[in-house]
């Protein structure tokens, strides 16, 4: 599977923009068949976690450990080398997440970096704090310099423009590390937002310590992403990347 196949020469070799900024957009990522394919595997997951949960969802977490479709994809050489010029290291991925903004779902994301990583098991270690479980898997904030050396790879089922959800992210703000709820603030006054609208197939590469939102969408249809964290490093002291 070449799922990279339809990134642009020039979009795949310039990655300077991920180190000044904090994130890159790839406007043709996946191809149309590719992406249709991705789709269809993702909204029947999505269908049945929904049924299963007997109510209304916004998202399926864990599919590099329930779907072999996507741990395939994530893992494929195209998109590997990608990251790996983009990082600067060999990555991996170690958390994924399909999200589906819609009618039924139209959630507003405050401003906030991600700080926590889901892994297999705690083992209280230094630097590691914050422990807490989500969706049954145990997720704990690793030190700054774990993640600084991660991408997440956010590929784009639909159209997203500013209307239906897209989202926001403040250039930049990776650089300073861990943000305090005070420093937060202060960026958002003091900098201009970027709204990151990308078409169906196309992908967001950034730092999870970019500052980023979203709103809901002003008229929701759906608004479906498949959100790919990649590491670089191995985690210390017996603790494991839980998708990995």
């Amino acid at each position: 599977m070449n799922a990279a196949c339809g990134v642009r020469s020039a979009e795949a070799k310039n990655f300077a923009q991920i180190d000044r900024d904090g994130f890159q957009i790839i406007r043709s990522f996946v191809p149309p068949g590719e992406c249709d394919k991705l789709s269809t595997e993702l909204s029947q997951v999505f269908q049945k976690q929904a049924e299963a949960a007997k109510g209304r969802i916004g998202g399926v977490r864990n599919l590099l450990q329930i779907n072999p479709f996507i741990s395939q994809f994530s893992r494929s050489p195209a998109i590997l080398a990608l990251l790996q010029h983009a990082a600067g290291s060999p990555a991996f991925p170690v958390r994924s997440i399909f999200f589906d903004k819609n009618p039924g779902a139209n959630w507003l994301v405050p401003w906030h970096q991600d700080l926590a990583i889901a892994v297999a098991a705690q083992i209280e270690t230094p630097g590691f704090s914050g422990w807490s479980i989500k969706d049954g898997a145990m997720h704990v904030h690793p030190p700054n310099e774990i993640l600084a050396g991660m991408l997440t790879l956010r590929v784009h089922l639909d159209d997203c423009e500013a209307g239906n959800g897209a989202l926001k992210v403040i250039a930049g703000s990776h650089r300073d590390g861990k943000l305090s709820a005070e420093e937060i603030g202060q960026w958002i006054r003091t900098h201009r937002e970027t709204v990151c609208e990308i078409p169906k197939g196309g992908a967001l590469l950034m730092r999870p310590l970019l500052l980023h939102s979203s709103s809901p969408a002003d008229a929701p249809s759906h608004r479906r992403v498949l959100h790919i964290e990649y590491a670089t490093q191995k985690l210390p002291n017996g603790l494991r990347w839980l998708e990995n």
